[in-house]
C-alpha cells in the first residue's frame, strides 16, 4: 500500500481507491502546485523478468504518449505525468469528481428508449474522437464511464492498452506476448478475447452496455445462442429501429458490425422520433392513457361549469 507515501517528491498518496488485475489506483495531492489539487495515481503491475521489463518500458512510453494525446479531449482525463520509481511504473491523471455509470445502469431498473439513445450518443461522441485517432479503448464498461459532477457530462477513463504491461510474459520461443486479453470478459468482443482487438470491438462493448440498460440485467445474464449471437433482449419495449442498431453493434462476426464509433453514431442519428415504431402493446397502452387523460379533463371541466 502506498498511502501516506510521496512519489517523485510531489505526489502525496492520500487514499486507496481500488485494485484490479492490472494494478492499483490511489487518490493523491500534487504538493508542487498551488492549492495542492487532487489527482489519481495508478501503479501498474509488471513482469519482473529482465527481457519482459525492457519491452514493458518501451510499451509504457508509447502508451503514455497516446494517453497524453487523448487527454486533449475535454471528456477524457488528462495524463499529468508518467514515471518509473523503484522499478515500478506510475501514471498520474486528472481527478474526475462524480459517479460512474454503475450508479445509473442498475440491475432491475429498465431505462426507456429515449434515455438509452441519449446515453449511446454520449458514449459514442467521445469514442468517435478516440477512433478517429485510430485508438481502441479495449475496456469499455459502466465503471469506466464517469458522470462528471461539475457539468453532468460523461468522461471516458481507464484505457486498456497501457494495461498490457501487466500481462506480458515470455513464450516458449522466448518472445514477449500478452498472457491474457486486456478487457472485461462480459463486455469483450469475440475477436478481442482471441487477442485481435479492433475498433469495432469497442462498438460491441457499447452495445452490451445499452442492452444491459434496456433489460435491467447483469451483463453476465445476457444470453447467447449456439452461434455466439446475443439473444433474448429484442422483446423489450424498444423500437424496431433501435433494435436493429443494437443488433448490428453486438454481432458475433466483427465484419457485420459498425466499423467504428462514427458509423454507429450516424445510425443513431437516423432514428428520428417520427420513425420510431413501437410494439402494438406500447401503442395501445399509450392510447388508453391518452383517452383516460382526456376523459378526466372533461369531467373536471363539467364539474367546474356546473359549480358556476
Amino acid at each position: 500500500m502506498l498511502v501516506d507515501r510521496t512519489l517523485l517528491g510531489r505526489y502525496r498518496i492520500t487514499d486507496f481507491l481500488g485494485e484490479g488485475g492490472f494494478g492499483e489506483t490511489y487518490l493523491a495531492v500534487d504538493m508542487a502546485l498551488p492549492g495542492h489539487p487532487q489527482c489519481v495515481v495508478k501503479k501498474l503491475k509488471k513482469n519482473p523478468h529482465p527481457e519482459v521489463l525492457q519491452i514493458a518500458r518501451r510499451l509504457f512510453e508509447t502508451e503514455a504518449k497516446t494517453l497524453y494525446e487523448l487527454g486533449q479531449h475535454e471528456q477524457i482525463p488528462q495524463l499529468l505525468a508518467h514515471f518509473e520509481e523503484d522499478g515500478e511504473f506510475y501514471l498520474v491523471q486528472e481527478f474526475v469528481k462524480g459517479h460512474d455509470l454503475d450508479e445509473e445502469i442498475i440491475p432491475g431498473k429498465l431505462l426507456d428508449e429515449t434515455s438509452v439513445i441519449r446515453l449511446l450518443q454520449e458514449i459514442l461522441e467521445i469514442l468517435k474522437y478516440v477512433h478517429n485517432n485510430n485508438i481502441i479503448h479495449r475496456d469499455l464498461k459502466p465503471s469506466n464511464l464517469m458522470r462528471r459532477e461539475q457539468d453532468n457530462k460523461l468522461v471516458m477513463i481507464d484505457f486498456g492498452a497501457v494495461k498490457e504491461l501487466s500481462v506480458l510474459s515470455l513464450n516458449k520461443q522466448g518472445k514477449t506476448t500478452p498472457t491474457i486479453a486486456v478487457g472485461t470478459p462480459v463486455y469483450m468482443a469475440p475477436e478481442q478475447a482471441n487477442g485481435f482487438p479492433k475498433l469495432c470491438s469497442d462498438i460491441y462493448a457499447v452495445g452490451i452496455i445499452a442492452i444491459q440498460a434496456i433489460t435491467g440485467s447483469y451483463p453476465q445474464e445476457i444470453q447467447k445462442d449456439h452461434t455466439g449471437e446475443i439473444i433474448g433482449w429484442e422483446n423489450f419495449q424498444i423500437s424496431k429501429q433501435l433494435a436493429n442498431v443494437l443488433k448490428k453493434m453486438v454481432r458475433y462476426d466483427y465484419k457485420e458490425r459498425y466499423k467504428n464509433a462514427s458509423e454507429a453514431l450516424q445510425a443513431l442519428v437516423n432514428i428520428s422520433p417520427k420513425e420510431r415504431k413501437f410494439p402494438i402493446k406500447v401503442i395501445i397502452t399509450s392510447v388508453f392513457a391518452a383517452i383516460a387523460g382526456i376523459s378526466l379533463f372533461a369531467i373536471i371541466k363539467i364539474k367546474i361549469h356546473n359549480q358556476n
